[in-house]
């Protein structure tokens, strides 16, 4: 496949074709790393863990004022010990 860098905005950008982005499991918003050596650029995704989030970004995203709650989750079921 041949692509053509353009300006996009105040910056330079390349459009990946879907089926490419399908064939390395890329969604639209995900993450990249890109890596030049020498005159390569390799795009890659961010590793993900346990899919599409990581627990650090999403324990950044709570409130600093957020208080836990016990809940109640009814009487005990089967052979459950409490």
């Amino acid at each position: 496949m041949i692509a053509k860098i353009q300006k996009w905005g105040n910056s330079q950008g390349i459009r990946v074709p879907k089926s490419i982005l399908e064939q390395c499991h890329i969604s639209i918003g995900e993450e990249l790393e890109i890596l030049a050596e020498g005159e390569e650029i390799t795009i890659k995704p961010i590793s993900k863990i346990r899919g599409k989030y990581k627990l650090d970004d999403l324990v950044k995203k709570i409130p600093h004022d957020y208080k836990t709650k016990e809940t109640d989750w009814g009487l005990p079921q089967g052979k459950e010990e409490w």
